[in-house]
């Protein structure tokens, strides 16, 4: 039996500053242009006819974090791997019959963290 995919892919402008246990320039203020992708599977669609609606991603992602303070969005250390996390558990929200299984996080070039949802 078949299922549907879709991924949406936005740009955030981003500024953060992490806790770090270890001397690095990453605890000073600095922002990226994050480029996020999220990944969203079901084996039904909505009754009229999405896996998730893309402009409720981009209004849930990118409306609460471009142009933003990552920190005070946020109430962890905002790594790429943890926003990868946190993205993938507020997009899944918007999901009527299915759910965000990863979430690529590029915070600079090269730079890619990724989160997938091993759950079923």
């Amino acid at each position: 039996m078949g299922h549907y995919e879709v991924s949406k892919r936005m740009e955030i402008a981003g500024a953060h500053n992490l806790s770090l246990p270890y001397e690095s320039k990453c605890k000073n203020l600095h922002g990226h242009n994050w480029i996020v992708t999220v990944y969203c599977k079901a084996d039904q669609l909505t009754d009229y006819g999405m896996v998730v609606d893309f402009t409720q991603v981009r209004k849930a992602i990118h409306g609460r974090l471009d142009h933003q303070y990552l920190n005070d969005v946020v109430p962890f250390n905002p790594t790429a791997e943890n926003m990868a996390k946190w993205i993938c558990d507020e997009v899944t929200k918007l999901c009527e019959h299915g759910r965000c299984y990863k979430v690529e996080v590029q915070e600079s070039e090269g730079n890619i963290a990724t989160y997938v949802d091993d759950d079923q």
